[in-house]
């Protein structure tokens, strides 16, 4: 029999397919660019273990869809064509190959994942807590921000329902779960503590160091943030996507994120965790400073404060009359303020 000529090994084409697909999905892998900008340590760890996902998930697709793509045209009907396709049975190589492949890698995968949860600081919450995780509702009363009238009798219900949970817990919680310190640092104090509530539909950041308390969050760069979170009343989540970290605040268990951010910026925060009909609206930002810049805040809102402890009122809107509601906004509305106090109550 003569040998066959200008037929390329089936051997050869497998490897060059291989290699070629090998190549396509790790630079696909490396330069997917799906995922907004890093800002924070733990941002390049999340990344990392994304980046190899994809490479796999690539190299799997590319594998699945050509052979689907090749066979269908390959082994397509063709008219006059009434035989039989090729008796095969079994391949016990075959069968070997396509179990064992995908079961080291789901095994390596899981291996990496635990190791960049541990990196994290996922095996370490509450390793560390320096600063009460409930903070006191009269304090809180009295060091709301300038310009938080309406936020007041949030912040004064979120501190009186934490204080109660803590006294029925037997003193501070400690967060079981969440992230709390990396290995590298097991057992150092967080260089910043901030004890996060959250509400329907907000988030209430208070510094216990300082007795700043805001609607936003502001850290500076470099240094080790704890985030002591909580909820008054359903489940939320906490979620910055450039710092690669979401965490679940749940009412009466403490829940902790530690991370260390390490790019001036404004980024977004979301409740990540359907919280009622206004979900969507239950958004603010984390503004990340230079140690400077944070320091100057800081002293700004410090003494902000202190300027507008005689007005800041923990009252409830709903205990008002309309014309009480309405005499801080008069002014902006260019409204006559007697006008306002001659409003009477709308009578069915």
């Amino acid at each position: 029999m003569e040998k066959e000529t200008g037929k390329i090994p089936a051997s050869l084409l497998t490897l060059v397919g291989g290699l070629a697909i090998a190549a396509i999905s790790f630079w696909y892998g490396q330069n997917n660019n799906l995922m907004p900008e890093q800002a924070s340590e733990q941002a390049p760890l999340v990344d990392n273990f994304f980046n190899l996902m994809t490479t796999i998930a690539t190299a799997l697709f590319i594998v699945v869809e050509g052979a689907i793509v090749y066979f269908a045209v390959k082994f397509r009907y063709r008219p006059g064509d009434e035989t039989d396709g090729v008796p095969i049975s079994e391949n016990f190589a075959l069968e070997i190959f396509w179990t064992a492949i995908p079961a080291i890698l789901v095994i390596g995968v899981g291996i990496y994942s635990v190791e960049v949860f541990r990196d994290m600081g996922g095996f370490d919450p509450g390793g560390s807590q320096v600063m009460a995780h409930v903070h006191d509702s009269t304090h809180a009363g009295h060091k709301m921000p300038k310009g938080s009238a309406m936020a007041a009798p949030l912040i004064a219900d979120s501190g009186e329902m934490e204080s109660e949970m803590a006294a029925e817990m037997g003193g501070t919680p400690t967060a079981k779960y969440g992230f709390g310190a990396k290995p590298s640092e097991s057992g150092k104090f967080a260089g910043l503590t901030v004890n996060v509530t959250g509400m329907q539909y907000a988030w209430i950041f208070n510094y216990p160091d300082s007795g700043v308390t805001s609607g936003e969050l502001h850290v500076p760069t470099g240094k080790s943030v704890q985030l002591n979170l909580s909820a008054v009343d359903v489940i939320h989540s906490f979620w910055v996507p450039q710092f690669r970290l979401k965490q679940d605040a749940i009412p009466g268990i403490p829940t902790e994120l530690r991370f260390v951010a390490t790019k001036p910026g404004d980024y977004p925060v979301f409740c990540a965790e359907l919280c009622g009909g206004y979900h969507g609206a239950m958004r603010t930002r984390v503004i990340v400073h230079t140690p400077e810049e944070y320091e100057n805040w800081l002293k700004e809102s410090q003494i902000a404060q202190e300027l507008d402890v005689d007005r800041a009122i923990a009252v409830n809107p709903a205990n008002l009359s309309e014309s009480e509601f309405l005499v801080p906004y008069v002014s902006d509305m260019g409204i006559n303020p007697e006008i306002v106090a001659q409003l009477q109550p709308t009578r069915n």
